[in-house]
């Protein structure tokens, strides 16, 4: 095992990486002083392969648990949803002081942070990321959200998990679609911050696909790594540090609402939206067109979606236009100067942004 400190003003928690620790968590818990009253918040998938192993380890030490199931897709993060859990635990958790524990994907770990938020002002909760993308992104950083008909995580919060276990045991069970959602984030990070972990990838990727052990660690670790340590300087955006984490976001949050959440997964969505970004970093002279193919080329190679299908233009536009990340009526947006350092510009000209996503739409 091995483990990342994330240390916040006030406050820290540990992310643990390796394979085979889902049975720690109980143990993990009582060390973290969280009580013994659990509920799990999970898909009907996750609890069916890993909820019983899980179950079983709380009881064993003494824990009460309940598990409500949430539906395996996008549609799950509405505030109905969200609300619809915060009553059911409310019943069940009348006369106790329960933990959260987020048992899925990004779709759950946004979601049950969201309900660990609101439910009596703040309750505590963890993150158990069962996917390759919530190891090495969503589950680290304390960003719960649900989402709005007019956009992706328009309503949510700043808090952060009291610890995040990390188990790649459990991606043994991931489709190859998944496996590939999850690598567009790991490219993210090589692009906005390590130069090194782009070239791992390209040498790697086939390995990491088959759900090789040790490279799937040191991308989960090195991922989770770079997203803390800028977590750790700018925890809620004020200071604009965060925002590189954004790299093909904009667009690609664009894409997922604008496709109804089902067209493209989040990091089929995102790799299109750092497509995007590179096209738009080289029409602003800042980004060598090398260095975009060479990231387009490795989006390629690990499957990721090329082309826009099926979404009007004018449906991506309008959706760009709720971006939470713009300021004011500017828009903001990611781009890269070099492999291994991005930059956050705005008032980017929207002609470049149309040429961009021109390219992409078939």
């Amino acid at each position: 095992m091995k483990q990342i400190t994330v240390r916040l003003k006030g406050s820290l928690y540990p992310i643990m990486v390796g394979a085979g620790l889902l049975p720690l968590l109980p143990e993990c818990l009582i060390k973290l002083g969280l009580g013994l009253d659990a509920v799990v918040i999970t898909n009907p998938l996750i609890n069916k392969l890993h909820g019983g192993a899980l179950a079983a380890a709380m009881i064993k030490k003494g824990f009460t648990v309940k598990f409500l199931e949430v539906e395996d897709s996008e549609r799950a993060k509405s505030s109905a949803a969200a609300f619809d859990l915060v009553g059911q635990i409310a019943e069940y958790a009348a006369d106790k002081k329960p933990v959260i524990i987020a048992f899925g994907g990004g779709v759950v770990g946004d979601l049950a942070g969201f309900v660990a938020a609101v439910y009596k002002r703040g309750v505590p909760f963890v993150q158990v990321p069962t996917t390759l993308l919530a190891q090495v992104d969503s589950s680290i950083g304390g960003k719960v959200a649900v989402d709005l008909p007019q956009g992706k995580n328009l309503a949510g919060a700043f808090y952060q998990p009291r610890m995040v276990l990390a188990d790649t045991a459990l991606l043994a069970t991931l489709s190859a679609r998944q496996m590939r959602n999850g690598l567009a984030e790991v490219v993210k990070y090589g692009v906005i911050k390590d130069a090194r972990l782009l070239a791992f990838l390209e040498k790697n990727y086939a390995g990491i696909l088959r759900g090789e052990a040790a490279a799937l660690t040191r991308v989960v670790l090195a991922s989770a790594a770079i997203k803390a340590r800028v977590v750790e300087q700018d925890e809620k955006e004020t200071l604009g540090l965060r925002a590189i984490l954004n790299f093909g976001h904009t667009i690609g949050h664009a894409v997922e609402t604008a496709g109804g959440y089902e067209k493209y997964h989040h990091g089929e969505a995102v790799a299109l939206g750092m497509r995007a970004a590179c096209t738009i970093s080289c029409l602003q002279k800042l980004m060598k067109p090398l260095d975009a193919a060479r990231v387009e080329t490795l989006l390629s190679a690990i499957g990721l979606p090329e082309v826009i299908e099926g979404i009007p233009e004018s449906a991506i536009l309008h959706a760009m236009r709720f971006d939470k990340k713009f300021s004011g009526r500017q828009n903001r947006l990611v781009l890269c100067e070099a492999i291994g350092k991005a930059t956050v510009k705005t008032a980017v000209p929207q002609a470049a942004i149309v040429k961009a996503l021109r390219l992409l739409l078939v």
